[in-house]
């Protein structure tokens, strides 16, 4: 039977009521009918409320020596994490021609507490990206004919590659399929065109004389956020921290003809290179060293032209330009594709925390083990300052994991991230706080939650600063990496496997506790494939372990889901701190198998005909689905298993409404390279998977009849084309 801890008293109120009610005629037998609103039924029912009120109390011993235990093992529960993200700030008044400088720190209290993480200085310039896109298959035929006259027309000696000149990100949204700019460009650029507020030549220059210092003549930066796409990796593809991609940026310097460039000094790098969102501190020159290339072709005819900007042919945005950025990604390291989902200029970091200054949170007693509130959860440990007054004043202590290890003279605390509590030593492990001395709160930082994870689009408003001009914001991505505190119950859970793993990789259950628990990552499936390398396939390695991980929630528009680089990265982290010296890890996406089904059935009710075939559509996509209620026997297709025509046969046959389930067939491949599965020796038709494998399925076609389909339809992927030739600006017709 269960373990299961009684209850220390199990009565309630009616209970005692209705026993001290049943002692009446033994103790006064003349109170024969005791009635609502007597007096002494009154007593009885107060003293019935005291007694549920103390056996209540009572019975919350059994959950404080759970709390306890928690306590004994060193066992605390995870705090919230914060959600993070970017915005772009911008003058709400367009006549706003001076820059204006706000500090790290600075608060955005609607909808929810939001701290900038970086300073920034907001220029009166606003940002549209662009890339030299190279033509589509259909455009290159249109301009077969051209090239070659551009050719002669600019006098150029080697090949040339026409372009379009592309704007990407359009209205300061994002992409969320992500813009190649290496793949999709053919000089491997970022352009970013830095416009004035109108297109009047006067607003052109006091943005250009901002941008240069101002009446200060002091270096201006500008803060270039920067959002890289994060793409599926494919299988077998290496976790880990990610190589940082080498990149220059460059201004246009607008001299002559317009094709020379000024390398920019990056003051600050958050995006780690190019491999997470963050922002780029660049540091501009002065305004005679800036400027923009006339897109005019009747006064420049070579606009666009070779390393030149891209050619604008829109006139208004060509007035507002002020000048030219060029980000120029280090191929090589790249691998030659960097996708980014946006980019843009006066940008900041947020995060959903806040900042609290100096405040005492006690006084010493003198006793051992002293403990102190907070005031708030969910603290960030790294922002915590503490300090402890003692007879030369206040005395900075020394954060640390455990007290135990701590000398008698030491000055250190613990902290309890998620209650917001710190404790101090006992004075022979860890300095005590003696009695009457202040115990204060240099600075903190504390918040997060799953409330912060706000779509695009949901900050706007930033709160007025004295002395500074009106800023709205634009927020074009969803802020991500908010999570919830963990629950007295889920940290309950954890007691078994954390002293049967003590926080350590070694066996393969020890990996999928640790993998499915891992902080910050929705994880619905975990497969430990011992000896298994993935890089070259090989299953019998010693000392190699490869962890599979599906995701509950996916940003992939695929049919099946495929955890993101972040996913793997944090789960490969959080792994890699405990598993042993000599264990080769590996984190690895998911490798499907395209597998494509027709299905002919025969229906019981012909009126119900579009009913009864979706509902066998929708369980052929149940049946083959790799997490719950998904496979043959609802835990999510397993890995490996062969997939027989048979089966489905006999799932889908079992459906109400289908008389009849004719042979089923079976298709690999991809797009237009369906392949049919033949029939084995046995007459069955099985896809056969390796151990490493699941089915991903593609395309279904159901209908009525006796004989199912012979071929599934195909989608076609578009593919894009680059040159090394000398890039020159094209305008392709378009129907």
């Amino acid at each position: 039977m269960p373990i299961k801890p009684p209850a220390l008293d199990d009565l309630d109120f009616e209970r005692l009521q209705a026993d001290l009610l049943a002692r009446i005629p033994a103790h006064t037998p003349e109170w024969t009918a005791p009635q609502t609103g007597d007096p002494g039924l009154t007593i009885l029912q107060l003293f019935s409320w005291l007694g549920d009120n103390i056996l209540y109390r009572a019975n919350l011993i059994p959950e404080r020596q759970r709390l306890a235990f928690l306590r004994l093992l060193g066992l605390q529960m995870r705090p919230a994490l914060p959600a993070r993200g970017l915005v772009q700030m911008q003058f709400d008044n367009p006549a706003q021609l001076a820059s204006a400088d706000f500090r790290k720190g600075v608060r955005i209290d609607q909808p929810m507490p939001f701290e900038v993480q970086n300073e920034i200085e907001v220029m009166p310039v606003e940002g549209q990206c662009f890339i030299k896109r190279a033509p589509s298959i259909s455009e290159q035929q249109q301009l077969a004919g051209l090239l070659p006259d551009l050719q002669e027309l600019f006098a150029i000696d080697a090949s040339v590659a026409g372009y379009v000149t592309t704007p990407i990100f359009a209205d300061n949204k994002a992409d969320r399929t992500g813009v190649d700019i290496l793949g999709d460009s053919v000089d491997g650029a970022l352009w970013v065109a830095l416009l004035a507020p109108d297109p009047e030549p006067a607003t052109v220059a006091a943005a250009l004389a901002t941008l240069g210092g101002g009446e200060d003549n002091r270096a201006a930066t500008l803060s270039m956020g920067v959002a890289p796409s994060m793409a599926t990796p494919e299988f077998g593809e290496t976790i880990g921290i990610r190589e940082p991609i080498p990149q220059v940026w460059e201004v246009c310097t607008g001299r002559g003809e317009g094709n020379q460039y000024l390398p920019l000094d990056m003051l600050a790098d958050s995006t780690a290179g190019l491999t997470r969102n963050g922002v780029v501190r660049l540091l501009l020159p002065g305004k005679d060293d800036m400027g923009a290339p006339s897109n005019d072709v009747a006064d420049a005819y070579q606009a666009g032209v070779g390393d030149r900007p891209p050619r604008i042919d829109d006139p208004v945005m060509a007035a507002r330009l002020v000048t030219w950025l060029r980000m120029r990604p280090d191929s090589a390291t790249a691998a030659g594709k960097l996708s980014l989902g946006w980019a843009g200029p006066n940008c900041a970091e947020i995060e959903q925390r806040r900042s609290y200054g100096r405040q005492t949170i006690g006084r010493g007693t003198g006793s051992s083990g002293q403990e102190f509130e907070l005031g708030v959860g969910a603290i960030e440990p790294a922002s915590l300052q503490l300090a402890v007054e003692e007879q030369s004043g206040l005395v900075p202590y020394r954060q640390v994991p455990e007290i135990g290890a701590a000398g008698a003279g030491e000055r250190v605390y613990t902290l309890d991230s998620e209650a917001g509590t710190v404790r101090f030593g006992d004075g022979i492990h860890g300095k005590a706080p003696e009695a009457g001395r202040a115990v204060q709160v240099i600075s903190m930082r504390a918040g997060g939650g799953r409330e912060g994870n706000l779509p695009a689009g949901s900050l706007a408003q930033f709160p007025a600063q004295s002395g500074k001009p009106k800023i709205k914001l634009n927020q074009p991505l969803a802020l991500a990496g908010g999570l919830d505190a963990e629950t007295m119950e889920a940290a309950e859970q954890r007691i078994p496997a954390t002293i049967r793993h003590r926080d350590r990789a070694v066996t393969a259950s020890d990996i999928h506790t640790l993998a499915a628990a891992t902080p910050g990552v929705p994880v619905a499936r975990v497969e430990v494939l011992e000896h298994f390398r993935p890089h070259n396939r090989e299953t019998t390695m010693p000392g190699a372990v490869s962890v599979m991980m599906l995701p509950a929630s996916t940003r992939s528009r695929a049919p099946a889901p495929r955890p993101d680089r972040p996913m793997l990265e944090t789960l490969h982290r959080w792994l890699d701190e405990r598993r042993p010296l000599a264990t080769e890890l590996y984190v690895v996406a998911p490798e499907y198998r395209a597998i494509g089904v027709t299905v002919a059935v025969e229906l019981v009710d012909q009126d119900r005909r579009e009913e009864l075939l979706q509902m066998v559509t929708n369980r052929l996509h149940q049946l083959i689905w790799p997490l719950q209620p998904g496979g043959l026997q609802g835990g999510g297709w397993e890995l490996g298993k062969t997939i027989e025509a048979r089966a489905l046969e006999l799932a889908i046959g079992q459906l109400p409404g289908i008389r009849s389930v004719a042979p089923i067939r079976l298709f690999t491949g991809q797009d237009s390279d369906w392949r049919e599965v033949k029939a084995n020796a046995d007459g069955n038709v099985v896809i056969e998977l390796k151990k490493w494998q699941l089915p991903e399925l593609i395309s279904a076609g159901v209908s009525t009849g006796t004989v199912a389909a012979d071929s599934v339809p195909a989608a076609h992927a578009s593919s894009g084309s680059s040159s090394d030739a000398v890039p020159v600006p094209v305008v392709p017709e378009h129907c």
